[in-house]
């Protein structure tokens, strides 16, 4: 299934019928990247009195209630009110979901005790585009990422230079594949969170950073469109697909 998209009057042929997912599915139990110390997700059947929601079990159906927290348990995507005293929530910033984007592959750098991405790592690896989302692939990288325990591993993260990097270039929608771009104890900083989204100066309430994400090797670096979808939910965060296409 073909189709044409314009991305600043520029025409774009994609084929609908050969998605690249990047996202990390949600599992009941710990064959999950887990992250920020909580317990890993459960899904397990309704029970009303002799009614279970398993047919296993002899139920008529399959009901079960989930728990979970989409910041620690999976692919999400977040809005500026994950760290505004405001509510915003991210099903209200999407008026499209198609964007151009830019795959690349960052070798964090040693900095201390600390692996860093830095400005001008990104400077390097994006040059003079300017692309409306970018999605950061960490090296190394590999399949361990889909199962990874991240609670007390001092995992990679953007300098805060580097989110403002980012955020002066005009790009909207932020993806990399850590729990958070921030460094995993910072006393509560959240410097590049804050730069990104230019809070609480002037706050960017369309941006959004999307964590947690998995990029296998075989999708090249390079240009690429974007389908960016999250679930339904009111909240500051939510469960998402993001979904590449390559471009013909």
């Amino acid at each position: 299934m073909k189709a044409t998209l314009t991305f600043n009057n520029q025409k774009l042929h994609i084929d609908l019928s050969k998605p690249l997912d990047i996202s990390i599915p949600l599992k009941s139990g710990t064959q999950n990247p887990l992250a920020w110390y909580i317990d890993p997700p459960i899904m397990s059947p309704v029970e009303m009195g002799d009614w279970i929601g398993n047919v296993e079990k002899g139920g008529a159906v399959n009901f079960n209630n989930i728990r979970f927290n989409p910041h620690a348990h999976g692919t999400h995507t977040e809005s500026v009110g994950h760290i505004s005293k405001e509510f915003h929530s991210v099903h209200d910033i999407f008026e499209t979901y198609f964007f151009l984007a830019e795959v690349i592959s960052i070798m964090p750098e040693s900095q201390g005790d600390d692996q860093v991405i830095s400005a001008a790592q990104l400077i390097e690896a994006i040059g003079s585009k300017k692309p409306e989302a970018i999605v950061i692939r960490t090296l190394p990288n590999n399949s361990s990422k889909l199962e990874r325990q991240y609670s007390n591993t001092n995992w990679p993260y953007l300098q805060e230079q580097a989110a403002t990097f980012l955020r002066e270039i005009g790009l909207k929608h932020l993806l990399i594949d850590l729990p958070s771009v921030d460094k995993e104890k910072d006393e509560g900083a959240l410097l590049a969170h804050r730069a990104f989204w230019n809070y609480p100066n002037n706050p960017r309430y369309n941006a959004t950073i999307t964590e947690l994400i998995y990029v296998p090797d075989e999708i090249a670096d390079g240009s690429y469109v974007l389908n960016l979808q999250t679930a339904p939910f009111v909240n500051d965060a939510a469960p998402s697909r993001p979904v590449l296409y390559k471009i013909n």
